[in-house]
């Protein structure tokens, strides 16, 4: 069975990720979680003292970039990639609140997408890939065989990311993620730099009324017609 690139974009908390990776153990593919990168990004510069008061430095973000190594790890108990920043597990520190705030800042720098984008393009060079993001079937892979662009209600993808804080144990109010996610959706849709759009040849999935399986189901066989059943 031949091998392709599946592309995965779609807005804030739309559940994209978590389809993308759980399609990603179906079928046998590397899952690659691009939003991750960029938090991953956005919690070295917060670590490191470069975005103060809202304000980023961008000619020290850019000195830095070289010096940033993002790689993605199994967790054998649960069989999942997480991610590592210079060589530290930061797969819980990326999912704060704190991170979530500034990381659309840092992904709208033009310098920080061409270098991550540069990244991603590689890992996708012998294909067998799931990837999802904000640009992935529209920038780093335009030719990707298979492309999804995920959508739902804002209401409904601020009571995800609610619930999914609050069982990981992470502070947070309903009202501050929806506010996230509103200014997130405005900041990734009119960014210069790789804005979130729809491919002309994506297939739009509206998850706001759809279970899980009901998801995973659809998801696998638009993946079937691709490959062949």
């Amino acid at each position: 069975m031949k091998k392709i690139i599946i592309a995965m974009d779609g807005y804030s908390s739309s559940g994209k990720s978590t389809m993308a990776r759980s399609l990603a153990e179906m079928i046998g593919y590397t899952y690659v979680d691009t939003g991750a990168m960029y938090r991953a990004v956005t919690l070295y510069c917060l670590q490191n003292d470069l975005i103060r008061s809202q304000e980023v430095n961008e000619e020290e973000i850019k000195q830095a970039l070289p010096y940033i190594n993002i790689s993605f790890c199994i967790n054998k108990e649960t069989g999942r990639p997480e991610t590592f920043l210079n060589g530290e597990n930061v797969e819980k520190e990326i999912r704060s609140m704190k991170v979530a705030n500034h990381v659309s800042t840092i992904a709208a720098l033009p310098y920080v997408r061409q270098a991550l984008v540069a990244m991603q393009q590689k890992m996708g060079e012998k294909k067998g890939l799931v990837m999802d993001g904000r640009d992935v079937g529209t920038v780093v892979f335009p030719e990707a065989e298979l492309k999804i662009f995920v959508t739902a209600d804002p209401e409904i993808r601020a009571r995800r990311r609610y619930e999914e804080l609050i069982a990981k144990g992470t502070p947070a109010s309903f009202e501050e993620v929806l506010t996230n996610i509103k200014e997130r959706d405005h900041m990734d849709t009119t960014r210069t730099e790789g804005p979130l759009k729809k491919a002309s040849d994506a297939l739009v999935l509206d998850n706001s009324d759809m279970t899980i399986n009901e998801q995973m189901e659809w998801l696998l066989v638009q993946y079937k017609k691709k490959v062949g059943d």
